[in-house]
């Protein structure tokens, strides 16, 4: 595993554990086919959430959310649509939803994006 998949893992890590301690319902990780992967699906209350983590070493450049870019954000709507068919889910609210984490600040460096973007 190179420095970068490291990192990411690392940030999915703490993701699904601040998640957890914001009440959400891990359903699935790393959910993965041929037109990519979603780092986490969860349950937000009622709603489905697909979960986009971004994790930086350091706060220089840009933040963790300023990556995820227009095109990322349409591949993960097509990811979407294709784990609901796949799953046989129908009427159920969901949204998209970005973690992003600076591990320069510790603990200060997490922050949930809910419905992020459409």
């Amino acid at each position: 595993m190179d420095n970068r998949q490291q990192t990411g893992k690392t940030g999915e890590d703490i993701a699904v554990d601040f998640l957890n301690n914001s009440g959400y319902k891990i359903i699935e990780r790393n959910f993965r086919c041929e037109l990519g992967e979603i780092d986490i699906i969860a349950l937000d209350k009622n709603i489905l959430a697909f979960v986009e983590v971004r994790t930086k070493k350091t706060s220089s450049f840009c933040t963790p959310q300023e990556t995820v870019t227009f095109s990322k954000q349409k591949k993960l709507q097509k990811l979407s649509l294709y784990y609901l068919a796949k799953k046989q889910i129908k009427n159920r609210d969901c949204r998209f939803d970005v973690v992003a984490i600076d591990l320069s600040k510790g603990k200060n460096g997490i922050e949930i994006f809910k419905n992020a973007f459409w």
